[in-house]
């Protein structure tokens, strides 16, 4: 009322035809935005089906096509508690691994044969050693008699042997006595694993450069989902070894001075492998010198190893055993085409047979994969000597 008298006052009496009428709003039809709604929800799921979604969030909500799978972007499990005894050797592992090598005054090559009796092929490797005295040391493991000896450079070099089975924990066993054996020369800055039936690809000097100009081990590694692969994985391994973990590989290796070490420290992972990877073991048959240091070294050190042997096999002819090279096998060409290969191959034992390549690099750059080669007939060492100074110079 006070407000319409202080209008009249200024001379305006008839307010209404001034101030414009309240608007009003007609009321909303709920049917109207339910189909809106609908209809928005409609075009959205066409075009994530169009065009599937691929962040963590679109994952949740509509299909997986073309999306990670739902473990990758759930938060991920908390890391176990390790037991005291992995705490304690992971921690040796891990002092050893960032201490500094020790410079000697003469670095040396330890050659470790593992052979059942005479090395066949001693006269070559006599060839290979001569002149390069101080640079190479010799350690000979004969696991079923005593051999007998041509070449000087093996003369007193065998060591302390027990009985090796093929397939079984006895073969590690002499890998780490071998080991053992070498690494008590404070010279011994490499080793390498040899059979009796292997032989030298290239000269001496090629050789210890390859080797020793490099920060890493030649140990081979892959990861193989086939039944000769995880499928001989044993629960009995946890936790200490978990599936994931469990990799392939040949047992020839080369390995660094502090590689051997912590291969020599170990007892832990070792004893996991000689009680639960051999042969007839929960109805399979796991090799424990195809496995344990694949995967000790994927899961201690996968950096420091290239993940390919530097000893050549042909797996070629799909057997349970590598091809063997008789006399007429052996040629110029043959030796210049092993010589000349630069990747590495592997082959996954389930349906698929997926065949696995990767270029061999050396310190960064692309190279000749392999040092050595096996396996040799005995008959071999004739044209082995015939071609040796044409095909070490390749």
């Amino acid at each position: 009322m006070k407000t319409s008298q202080a209008w009249q006052r200024l001379g305006i009496s008839n307010l209404h035809h001034i101030m414009p009428a309240p608007r009003h709003r007609p009321p909303i039809k709920g049917p109207v935005w339910i189909l809106a709604l609908i209809s928005l929800i409609s075009v959205l799921l066409i075009g994530a089906y169009i065009y599937p979604p691929r962040g963590y969030s679109s994952c949740y909500v509509f299909s997986g096509v073309g999306c990670k799978s739902i473990s990758e972007w759930l938060p991920p499990a908390p890391t176990r508690e390790y037991s005291d005894a992995e705490i304690a050797a992971r921690g040796v592992i891990r002092d050893i691994l960032l201490t500094p090598p020790i410079q000697t005054k003469s670095p040396k090559i330890a050659f470790m044969f593992l052979t059942p009796g005479t090395l066949p092929f001693e006269k070559l490797w006599d060839k290979f050693f001569d002149g390069h005295e101080g640079r190479f040391s010799v350690y000979v493991h004969a696991s079923r008699e005593r051999p007998v000896h041509l070449s000087r450079y093996f003369v007193n070099r065998d060591i302390h042997s027990e009985k090796v089975v093929w397939g079984k924990i006895s073969m590690v066993d002499a890998e780490k006595r071998l080991l053992g054996l070498a690494f008590q020369d404070p010279d011994n800055q490499h080793f390498v694993l040899l059979s009796d039936s292997c032989v030298p690809l290239h000269n001496f000097d090629y050789v210890y450069n390859y080797l020793m100009d490099t920060n890493v081990s030649f140990i081979d590694r892959f990861e193989d989902p086939g039944p000769h692969g995880s499928g001989r994985y044993s629960e009995h391994m946890l936790p200490e070894v978990d599936y994931k973990d469990f990799m392939k590989g040949a047992q020839w290796f080369t390995m660094k001075r502090q590689h051997a070490m912590i291969v020599l420290a170990d007892s832990l992972y070792y004893t996991k492998f000689k009680l639960y990877c051999k042969p007839g073991m929960e109805g399979k048959n796991c090799y424990s010198d195809e496995h344990y240091l694949p995967t000790f070294f994927y899961m201690m050190d996968p950096g420091g190893i290239a993940n390919w042997s530097v000893t050549h096999v042909d797996w070629s002819e799909g057997k349970w055993h590598p091809k063997a090279y008789r006399a007429q096998d052996v040629t110029y060409e043959l030796l210049k085409n092993i010589t000349s290969i630069d990747q590495s191959f592997h082959v996954t034992s389930d349906e698929r047979k997926l065949v696995m390549q990767e270029d061999c690099l050396w310190n960064g750059m692309k190279r000749p994969c392999y040092l050595f080669a096996r396996k040799f007939y005995p008959e071999t060492l004739e044209n082995l000597m015939h071609h040796f100074s044409n095909y070490t110079t390749i």
